[in-house]
């Protein structure tokens, strides 16, 4: 079965899919569309009925202004304690309206438990017989749909505790200062900043500050942060002691499974030895021939390059990736897919892929240094050469265990940032016994090594992890700061000049974002939307390396393979760029390093990255 493309581009399709797919297609028919009116409409219920609530309690002005009787009708009290209430109320609501969204359990369960609580809140309190309908109605509505909150709890640790104590107890804190000093014609004295602060700190705890106020606003000022400290501590403790639900990880036999799936069909992706990544999760086909690995980020669920193993088996292993993702309510997406990938994804699926950029292969039987086109590679080279580096090309088992923890360590000590960098295109270690078959290119300058240069005379690191069985693709770039420029580009021409002896016919170099559009952005002719949209590429690389990358990979003169990114709705995209960006390491949301181990992490990725530093390119 072949399936046209674009223009006259098709992919072959194994006719084996076209059967499967149309059994799984009348499966989806029968399951029917995933509900998802209801949900949506009650999270935003509570978003709002959690900022007009918090409005109420802070706010005195706000009870008696036009608002007054649509207040009067939503969950919270408005009595004695109606701005501690309030606020519990509408804090509470807002912290459980994501999860509602998106079919949590956890998130039903308590807001099927706090509606009620809000009703007889109204009742007790105000004796409002509108206001406990409206509590009823919304909890009455979630218990008819509750079929619909299913969606199993995201991973977690107990790091989300610090989190909360953290953003929560600021939020309260800020709060707090206003809850103050919203009542000006009350206060006693005039109080300085540092009182206010002082009474707000005070307040949290449930202790008396140094501000007093007339009448019985004392009393509603006290009762607010008290509730908001209150709030702040049962939050953290709940995240605490609750039992962890950690991230997947390869275990010893899915790693095994997936290495007899790439010993049989890796060279079919140039991105598939990167699914031993071990902080990924996996799910098998039901046959077990076919796998796809990912990481969960934010909610989103994340996959890397095309399914691994038999493409006749590639729609099962896709199907329990949905699942998967329905189960938990994640967001599901694919970086960086090849294009036939992404046209079974998107016939399988019905997502919608669009292409993310180039991958740069190099055909080793075409490598030559001759040429105009190769002559600035040619000279760096050469120059490099005359400086006295000598260049290294071996696979990681025929490198001796000292040698190979050396090499370890620079490229820990050369990496550019805190964070590692690398998802769908690093493997995260160097030198594992596993990887035997991994090539490991370095650069040394004899007589350079110092006592103040702890790696000896080793000047630059390359990284390769196999493509099938006559193929590698780059994995890792480092090299001293201090060496000269150009390391990069001596150690990939080395690399390309031994990929022969070492049965190597092909090399996947780095991924260039973007690149079908600057490169037809700088043409002649090229129509003012492509030349806007190249300019932005162009601003954005000062940040992102998206055209310093581009030229990198040029210089090699390489044939470009596209790459994909699939997705469910053009909604989702900015949440995928962000879990997209925190998973390969540009966006860092992890505890400072003082709350970590100061344990060196494996070495990885930052091969698909700037020619001379470090960023992930994907």
């Amino acid at each position: 079965m072949s399936v046209t493309l674009d223009g006259d581009k098709s992919v072959s399709v194994p006719d084996g899919m076209r059967r499967t797919h149309a059994l799984r297609g009348v499966r989806r028919l029968l399951r029917g569309p995933r509900p998802q009116s209801v949900p949506a409409l009650v999270g935003t219920a509570c978003t709002v009925v959690g900022l007009i609530d918090v409005a109420a309690g802070v706010f005195p002005r706000f009870r008696h202004s036009r608002m007054h009787t649509l207040a009067e009708v939503l969950p919270g009290a408005l009595g004695p304690f109606a701005a501690a209430l309030s606020l519990s109320a509408g804090m509470l609501l807002l912290l459980l309206a994501h999860g509602l969204k998106r079919h949590k359990r956890r998130a039903w369960r308590a807001a099927v438990v706090l509606l009620p609580v809000g009703a007889v809140a109204q009742f007790a309190y105000r004796h409002s017989i509108v206001g406990v309908l409206v509590s009823l109605t919304l909890c009455w509505l979630l218990v008819r749909h509750r079929e619909e909150f299913r969606a199993l709890p995201d991973p977690r640790s107990r790091w989300r505790a610090l989190a909360n104590f953290v953003l929560l107890g600021a939020g309260s804190l800020g709060l707090g200062l206003v809850i103050v000093s919203v009542h000006p014609g009350r206060v006693v004295g005039d109080p300085s900043i540092a009182d206010r602060l002082q009474h707000v700190l005070y307040g949290l705890f449930g202790v008396e500050g140094p501000v007093d106020y007339a009448g019985r606003t004392d009393w509603t000022v006290a009762y607010s942060l008290g509730a908001l400290g209150l709030l702040t501590a049962v939050t953290t403790i709940y995240l605490a002691f609750r039992p962890e639900h950690p991230a997947a990880r390869l275990t010893e036999d899915d790693e095994s499974r997936l290495r007899e799936l790439l010993e049989r069909h890796g060279g079919r992706d140039s991105l598939g030895h990167f699914a031993l990544r071990r902080d990924k999760g996996v799910v098998f086909s039901p046959s077990g021939k076919a796998a796809v690995c990912y990481r969960v980020v934010s909610g989103v669920m994340l996959a890397g390059g095309d399914p691994i193993g038999d493409v006749e088996a590639w729609p099962g292993a896709i199907e329990r990736f949905m699942d998967e993702a329905q189960a938990h309510s994640w967001t599901p997406a694919v970086m960086g897919c090849s294009e036939t990938g992404g046209q079974v994804w998107t016939r399988e699926t019905g997502l919608t892929a669009l292409e993310l950029g180039d991958e740069a292969v190099v055909d080793v039987a075409d490598f030559s240094l001759a040429g105009r086109a190769m002559r600035n590679v040619r000279q760096m080279v050469k120059r490099i050469e005359r400086g006295g580096y000598e260049t290294r090309v071996r696979r990681a088992r025929d490198i001796g265990d000292a040698e190979l923890d050396r090499i370890r360590r620079a490229a820990a000590d050369w990496r550019g940032t805190d964070t590692e960098r690398g998802f769908s295109m690093a493997l995260g270690r160097i030198g594992d016994a596993a990887d035997g078959d991994c090539v490991i290119a370095t650069a040394h300058l004899p007589g350079s090594g110092t006592e103040d240069s702890p790696h000896g005379d080793l000047k630059a690191v390359l990284h390769f992890v196999p493509w099938g069985r006559d193929g590698m693709s780059l994995e890792l770039m480092r090299r001293d700061r201090a060496a000269d420029p150009g390391m990069n580009e001596l150690l990939i021409v080395a690399s390309l000049q031994a990929a022969g002896k070492l049965g190597v016919e092909r090399v996947s170099l780095n991924f260039a974002m973007f690149r079908s559009a600057l490169a037809r952005g700088e043409r002649l002719g090229a129509g003012p939307v492509l030349r806007c949209w190249r300019g932005l590429l162009i601003f954005l690389s000062r940040w992102f390396q998206i055209e310093s990358l581009y030229k990198f990979n040029a210089k090699f003169q390489p044939r470009w393979e596209p790459r994909f990114v699939v997705f469910r709705t053009s909604r989702d995209l900015p949440r995928i760029g962000i879990a997209a960006m925190r998973a390969e390491g540009f966006v860092n949301l992890s505890p400072p390093r003082p709350f970590r181990s100061r344990t060196p992490r494996p070495c990885g990725h930052t091969a698909r990255t700037r020619p001379e530093h470090e960023v992930s390119a994907a």
